[in-house]
């Protein structure tokens, strides 16, 4: 069931169901709750299911400032989520973009996650060139969104390479589910996530992987080949990390190889 809490100022849409252990799950850009929604039978047998949609996606609000959208901000809004269900810890997942923030929220907040379930995430870029470079092309992708629409948006954003093994491992069904969930954002939304939270912004989290001392099972696709690398240099820092390799999946394994990905959440400790 989908409910509404104010967070820190902003209105979001969270999915809550379930009993059991509470996992959090995290989507991706352009993505909403509804990325996990064919898990939800399953998943709420075993836990208490939360699945917000991320600041400016979905039908959480997408307020006019950049600013508001930084991870910082989005991390005090999980743990204000957390609050309201009156929970001291949860299992937290995050995928790409919900990646990176889970992985900032349990470094800022490791007392509230007990553990950690990274899909095809990122620490961040290392270098002040590297992110100034993303930021400038973040900025570009997102001035292009709110001139051209949000169509526009999604014809160039599905013609990434990043999906390209989406063609051999989705339906088509399942790829026009894909495009209705992208299509069905806000211009500005988009525009102001990338801007205020886009890799290009987000503080590097590399040096503050070793201090992470609860479990964090990595997930990343065989054919995820840029992915596949930063999870390896993830795994050699992480001090209680283990990295699972999926056979003929890209960067949306959770899509590609769902039965898989499955089993993983089901086995989350």
């Amino acid at each position: 069931m989908l409910h509404s809490f104010m967070l820190n100022g902003a209105q979001y849409a969270v999915y809550v169901a379930g009993r059991g252990d509470a996992l959090v799950m995290l989507h991706g850009f352009t993505g909403t709750h509804r990325t996990w929604a064919s898990y939800f039978p399953n998943l709420t047998q075993r836990y208490q299911v939360i699945a917000p949609d991320l600041l400016g996606h979905g039908n959480t609000a997408a307020p006019r400032s950049p600013e508001r959208y930084r991870i910082e901000y989005a991390a005090a809004d999980l743990i204000a989520l957390i609050d309201e269900l009156d929970l001291q810890r949860v299992y937290l997942l995050g995928y790409s973009m919900g990646g990176r923030l889970a992985l900032y929220t349990a470094i800022h907040y490791p007392d509230r996650i007990a553990a950690l379930m990274l899909e095809s995430a990122s620490p961040g870029l290392r270098t002040d060139k590297e992110r100034a470079d993303r930021n400038q092309r973040d900025n570009a992708l997102a001035d292009r969104i709110e001139r051209n629409g949000i169509t526009a948006f999604v014809n160039e954003w599905e013609a990434l390479p990043l999906w390209n093994s989406q063609k051999n491992t989705l339906t088509e069904a399942a790829r026009q589910q894909l495009r209705d969930e992208r299509l069905g954002q806000r211009p500005s939304g988009l525009a102001n996530s990338l801007r205020g939270m886009g890799t290009g912004v987000q503080p590097p989290l590399w040096d503050k992987l070793s201090s992470l001392n609860m479990f964090v099972h990595l997930v990343a696709g065989q054919l995820d080949t840029k992915f596949l690398q930063l999870n390896h240099g993830m795994l050699t820092l992480l001090p209680h990390a283990f990295l699972d390799i999926v056979p003929d999946a890209g960067h949306a394994v959770h899509l590609e190889r769902s039965h898989t990905f499955e089993e993983f959440i089901l086995n989350f400790e």
